[in-house]
């Protein structure tokens, strides 16, 4: 079962974004509907709405893991070099063979490698 729902974190591109919704994803994109959120009313926001968090941002990982606030899951981005469509690309690569897998873990998806850590 694919996530039905998805907060991507301002951190994410743009491209990422608009190739899932293409695929038919729903995303709350917060660079869209919340600039300026901190982390804490991000990660809450995905919580409460029974949304997948979908971010490029490293800090998320400790509310996860220190706090235990993993909620819906997490998906955390790491692509250092890459453009804004060969991520978007990777990512929707992720979605559509792993997508199953996503929800209610923490996943970190690299440029060579994809680590899905259920909780």
């Amino acid at each position: 079962m694919r996530p039905s729902l998805i907060v991507a974190d301002e951190s994410v591109d743009g491209q990422v974004v608009r190739a899932l919704r293409a695929e038919g994803y729903q995303i709350d994109y917060i660079a869209e509907s919340s600039p300026g959120s901190s982390d804490d009313d991000v990660l809450a926001r995905a919580a409460t709405g029974g949304a997948m968090l979908l971010t490029a941002d490293k800090d998320f990982g400790e509310l996860v893991y220190a706090q235990r606030r993993i909620g819906n899951g997490v998906v955390l981005v790491r692509f250092p070099g890459l453009s804004p469509e060969q991520k978007a690309v990777r990512v929707l690569w992720v979605f559509r063979y792993h997508g199953a897998e996503l929800p209610m873990s923490f996943s970190v998806i690299g440029k060579q490698r994809v680590r899905i850590r259920h909780r």
